[in-house]
C-alpha cells in the first residue's frame, strides 16, 4: 500500500507538526506533500529520509517566512500535487492540505485539527484586528476569505474520513461542512514532562503573543494581583504591547527552549490560559507535571481538564474573571493533587494516539 502524508506547511514546530511526525513513525515509508518547508523543521521532526514535495510556493519571494502573504493561492497550490499513484492519503489540516485531489480508488482520511479558524469562527476578530473592516486593503481580504471559505466547504467533499482533533472541533467539522467525524486526541509527548510534587508560588502561563490567545488578560488580571507573581513565556506580535501592561510582579521570559519551559511548568502552582483553543497542548503539559491548570472553560480544553480535580474553569473572557478563578484556586488548592493530576494527563500519550490511530485505519481498509 502506498501511503502519501499531506500536511500545510512546515515553518515551526507545533502540535499539528507533532501529529503528522507521530502519523509517520505508522508510515516511516510514507512520501510528504505540503505547501512550504524549511530544512531545519524537517529536520528537527526527525522526516529527513521521507521524500518531500512543496507546492510552487516554496520557490515564490520570501516564502519561507511570509508564506501566509500567499493565501490567496493555497488552494491552486495544494490541488497540483498529483497523488494519483497512492491508495491512502492522510492529511493534516488546519488549512489547506484536505483539499488535495483524489480518486475514487483511494481513501483520503483528514485529521481535521481545526476548519480554517481565521476564514470561519476568527473571522470578524481577524478582520477587527489588523484593521480591515474599512478602506481598499479591507475589500481585498474580505474578498479573498469569502472565496476561501467557499472552496473549503467544497473541498471538504474530497475527504472520505473526518477525524477531529477533539469533540468541539468535531462540532465544528459538522457545522462547517456538514459531515461526521471520530474524535482522537492528537499526541503530546508526556514522556518530556515530569511529575514535579514541590510547587513555588508562583502562576505561569506560556503562549506565542497573538491576541486570541489573550496573554493580554491574564497579565491585566495579575497586574491588579500584586501579591501574586506570574512568569510569562512565549515571543510574538504583541510582545511589546503585552510588555508595557506589566507590573512588578509580572516577568515577561520571550521565548525559550524546551528544558526553560518544563522547570516552569513543573514547579507553578497553576498554569494560566486564557484561550478559547481546538485542543490545547500546554494545558495537557502542566498537568502531565501535576500542575493544576486555571482555563477559560470553553474550547478543547473542556475535554482536557476537570473542574475541581485538575484545574479551575473561568466563565468569560475578561479580567474579573481571571482574577475570580485565581482567588477560587487559592481558596480550594487542597482539591488539587499533583500525582492525581499527572494520572489524568496520561490518557493523551503518543502510545495512545498511535494505538487509536491504527485501530481506526484499520477498520476501513481491512
Amino acid at each position: 500500500m502506498k501511503v502519501a502524508l499531506v500536511h500545510d506547511w512546515f515553518t515551526v514546530i507545533g502540535g499539528s507538526e507533532n501529529v503528522l511526525k507521530e502519523i509517520a513513525v505508522l508510515y516511516p515509508q510514507a512520501d510528504i506533500y505540503t505547501l512550504v518547508a524549511q530544512e531545519e523543521t524537517i529536520k528537527t521532526l526527525g522526516l529527513e529520509n521521507n521524500k518531500l514535495f512543496t507546492s510552487f510556493i516554496q520557490r515564490l519571494p520570501f516564502a519561507k517566512t511570509k508564506y501566509r502573504n500567499y493565501l490567496p493561492l493555497y488552494p491552486l497550490a495544494i490541488e497540483q500535487f498529483d497523488l494519483s499513484q497512492y491508495d491512502l492519503i492522510i492529511s493534516s489540516s488546519h488549512a489547506v492540505a484536505k483539499g488535495v485531489l483524489t480518486h475514487s480508488g483511494q481513501i483520503h482520511i483528514c485529521y481535521c485539527h481545526s476548519p480554517m479558524r481565521y476564514a470561519w469562527d476568527l473571522y470578524h476578530q481577524y478582520i477587527t484586528d489588523l484593521g480591515l473592516k474599512k478602506g481598499l486593503k479591507g475589500f481585498f481580504v474580505k474578498l479573498v476569505l469569502h472565496r476561501m471559505r467557499q472552496w473549503d466547504v467544497i473541498s471538504s467533499n474530497r475527504v472520505d474520513y473526518f477525524i477531529s482533533n477533539s469533540d468541539y472541533i468535531g462540532k465544528r467539522i459538522e457545522k462547517i461542512y456538514r459531515r461526521e467525524s471520530k474524535t482522537i486526541y492528537p499526541n503530546v509527548a508526556l514522556e518530556n514532562f515530569e511529575l514535579g510534587e514541590a510547587k513555588e508560588d508562583f502562576y505561569f502561563t506560556c503562549s506565542r503573543f497573538v491576541p486570541y490567545k489573550k496573554i493580554d488578560l491574564i497579565v491585566k488580571a495579575f497586574a491588579q494581583m500584586p501579591d501574586k507573581k506570574l512568569f510569562v513565556m512565549g515571543d510574538g506580535p504583541d510582545f511589546k504591547r503585552i510588555q508595557k501592561l506589566a507590573t512588578d510582579n509580572i516577568i515577561l521570559l520571550g521565548y525559550q527552549p524546551l528544558n526553560i519551559l518544563k522547570s516552569y511548568l513543573s514547579r507553578a502552582k497553576a498554569f494560566v490560559f486564557a484561550a478559547e483553543e481546538d485542543f490545547g497542548i500546554l494545558p495537557v503539559e502542566a498537568q502531565a507535571c501535576g500542575t493544576p491548570v486555571i482555563a477559560y472553560g470553553r474550547g478543547g480544553v473542556r475535554e482536557t481538564v476537570i473542574q475541581n480535580k485538575t484545574g479551575v474553569y473561568f466563565n468569560e473572557q475578561n479580567v474579573a474573571s481571571i482574577i475570580e478563578a485565581v482567588n477560587y484556586f487559592e481558596n480550594n488548592s487542597t482539591l488539587f493533587i499533583p500525582a492525581e493530576i499527572a494520572k489524568h494527563a496520561a490518557a493523551f500519550s503518543s502510545q495512545r494516539f498511535s494505538k487509536e490511530l491504527a485501530q481506526f485505519i484499520k477498520t476501513i481498509i481491512s
